[in-house]
């Protein structure tokens, strides 16, 4: 793709992302995209033909990596670590939370990540599950296997709680902030180490 092609794509899809995290999904206009990313109208119907899908590409080019990331962790955990559940767990964590410390907009993307929540919108959770439920359900058979205990009832119930949890933390929102002199990456490790050691005792109680 030509860089001015790529360049162009970029600025709405970065101008979208921020503004469906001001204003949600619903209160943001293509008009106001095109005003953002300084482009006109047939930019956006070019790139990605309607509103919609330029909601599912906000989503996709950021969680394409990120699921990729887990799925590949996923893989190593269950090969070196067969039954360990703190392994499965930092898998599915530690992609997540570095993506929240991406200062390329990762914070805006967190925060339309809990607009997707906030908001219903059918045609993009639709999108989200045929395109990484897959992922989900990986992370379920692995953790399955770890809680043989467990009833698949139970164990969606409690993988829901550390999605929220996870989402949570991603959104800085909590108590706990990163304190004077520690490091972004220092401090997301460390709360990446206190949410699996979370998890793990939620997961086998």
């Amino acid at each position: 793709m030509p860089a001015t092609q790529f360049s162009t794509k970029e600025r709405i899809l970065g101008a979208a992302e921020e503004l469906f995290a001001q204003q949600g999904f619903s209160g943001t206009s293509l008009r106001q995209v095109t005003t953002r990313a300084d482009v006109n109208i047939a930019a956006v119907n070019y790139h990605f033909g309607s509103k919609e899908n330029l909601v599912n590409e906000v989503f996709r080019r950021r969680m394409d990596d990120m699921s990729t990331q887990r799925l590949s962790m996923l893989r190593s955990a269950r090969e070196q670590h067969p039954g360990a559940l703190e392994p499965v767990l930092a898998a599915f964590v530690e992609p997540a939370l570095a993506l929240a410390g991406d200062r390329n907009g990762g914070g805006a993307f967190i925060r339309v990540i809990a607009r997707a929540y906030a908001e219903k919108n059918d045609g993009l959770r639709a999108f989200l599950s045929e395109r990484y439920g897959h992922v989900q359900r990986d992370f379920a058979r692995a953790l399955g296997a770890c809680l043989p205990g467990l009833s698949k009832e139970e164990l969606y119930w409690r993988l829901d709680f550390l999605a929220g949890a996870l989402t949570y933390a991603m959104a800085d929102f909590g108590l706990i902030k990163r304190p004077h002199g520690v490091d972004e990456d220092t401090h997301r490790r460390r709360a990446a180490s206190e949410l699996i050691r979370f998890a793990a005792a939620g997961m086998r109680a």
